[in-house]
């Protein structure tokens, strides 16, 4: 077997079982212990791997968060389908809460001759509801975060508490047993206002989202009250959600 095929087929088993030994290459491929070594040093240099002792795992993979414009661009028709759903549990005059979430902005994009009062901290999603004439928007002030397009800090979570309404929609970095998680902190904290000042959660996102955890957990699975995506899960996160009482839609 020539190398670049057992490098291939080294790649193939991590994926799997998430490590390899120097012993488990020996025996695997039938190979010594410097060739198991070679091999490893090899994958190491091209950034493939990363090296134990006595062994090896992939590197970690991190996803990069791209910027609101981008994001935008990449809409799927899966998130079109769930905000189009969504949208269909608004009624004439909700007061809702929107997040900054392209998914949410999927769900506003169906709200433009819908009579309702919209609390975001959103610029993209104030400005595609402006075009809304029976639209009312409250939009929340602060710091304004450039590249993600949206505002945070203190004075919002400050004005946020002054408000009730029937439904807010958040969108998500991910949703697992450890809760539902975003990427920054700051936005985060203002999710989590937003869902303590509506009597109904809803979150919005699509299938690849679950059992993903991100870097900062903004509630748990039991602070939602319904979830909407575009796949059936497995029947142990439905499980999950049955446990932590919510309730699972499906967008067809």
């Amino acid at each position: 077997m020539f190398q670049e095929e057992r490098l291939r087929l080294i790649i193939d088993y991590l994926k799997k079982e998430k490590r390899i030994s120097v012993d488990e290459i020996c025996r695997i491929f039938k190979v010594s212990r410097d060739t198991a070594r070679r091999d490893l040093v090899r994958l190491e240099e091209e950034k493939a791997i990363i090296r134990t002792r006595g062994g090896a795992i992939l590197p970690s993979s991190k996803h990069i968060i791209k910027d609101y414009s981008n994001r935008l661009s990449l809409v799927s028709a899966e998130k079109k389908r769930i905000g189009k759903k969504a949208a269909e549990l608004i009624n004439s005059g909700d007061t809702i809460i929107l997040d900054t979430s392209t998914t949410v902005q999927a769900c506003a994009e169906h709200l433009m001759d819908l009579e309702c009062t919209i609390v975001t901290n959103s610029i993209n999603q104030a400005d595609l509801l402006s075009k809304n004439p029976h639209a009312h928007i409250q939009l929340l002030g602060g710091e304004f975060h450039k590249e993600h397009r949206y505002l945070f800090g203190t004075s919002v979570i400050e004005k946020l508490s002054q408000y009730h309404v029937d439904k807010t929609f958040i969108g998500c970095y991910g949703l697992s047993e450890k809760g539902i998680t975003v990427a920054h902190e700051e936005d985060g904290m203002v999710m989590r206002k937003m869902m303590q000042q509506a009597d109904q959660v809803i979150l919005l996102a699509d299938h690849t989202k679950i059992g993903v955890t991100g870097y900062f957990r903004c509630s748990t699975l039991q602070d939602i009250d319904l979830f909407i995506t575009d796949q059936e899960p497995d029947e142990s996160f439905q499980e999950l959600l049955k446990k932590h009482g919510v309730e699972l839609l499906i967008a067809l």
